[in-house]
């Protein structure tokens, strides 16, 4: 039996799909898929979608290079609609932001979840901060002047901070801005490594289950 089998499509041949951040279980966009897409997406392992304006099925990625890894395909209860866990490779949203669902809705009796407290979806964002400074390295950017240093310059900037990290921790002082520094120079180094955020989880998955 084919693996769409048990996929519910609507009248126009089309299912709804989460993308979700596999790392950070961020929730990144709604798009649809018909049968050809999901079918690509569970053969190559990419993401893709149909697109309803354009009548046409199309890449996550293809022309932005914000391409997708899908790591797991999972199917709702009632069959209608599909959730992609995935390794996006840039931000997910075509107005440059990381997700789709970057507007609050006040209501009245809704208190408003702050997520960017949350150090997951911090890290995540940070990181393609770093990458998008990276790429066009802007005059008067910290970030581009750190990279442009290099390797060593860098490492040395996160040896810097790990000892600043030890020095509040045993002062009791500034622990937790000491250590935010710390994260950011890291993941600097990781930029200027070519070493993913992704790579650094799945390392840390496979040695704690």
């Amino acid at each position: 039996m084919s693996a769409v089998e048990g996929i519910r499509f609507d009248e126009r041949g089309l299912v709804p799909v989460i993308a979700q951040d596999a790392p950070t279980s961020a929730v990144l966009t709604l798009a649809y898929a018909n049968r050809e897409a999901v079918e690509k997406t569970l053969a190559s392992g990419e993401a893709y979608y149909y697109s309803r304006s354009r009548d046409e099925l199309w890449r996550k990625g293809a022309t932005s290079g914000n391409t997708q890894k899908v790591v797991e395909v999972r199917l709702d209860c009632d069959g209608d609609a599909l959730l992609y866990r995935v390794e996006p490779r840039g931000p997910a949203c075509h107005t440059g932001e990381e997700s789709c669902f970057f507007t609050t809705v006040d209501g009245m009796g809704i208190e408003a979840d702050d997520g960017a407290r949350d150090l997951g979806i911090m890290v995540k964002s940070l990181t393609g901060t770093i990458a998008q400074r990276h790429r066009e390295m802007p005059e008067g950017s910290y970030t581009a002047r750190l990279l442009g240093g290099g390797t060593e310059r860098v490492a040395q900037k996160v040896g810097e901070e790990a000892v600043e990290v030890v020095v509040a921790a045993l002062t009791n002082e500034r622990l937790a801005e000491e250590a935010a520094d710390l994260v950011y120079h890291l993941l600097v180094l990781l930029e200027e490594r070519g070493v993913g955020t992704d790579e650094v989880a799945g390392v840390l998955r496979d040695r704690h289950g």
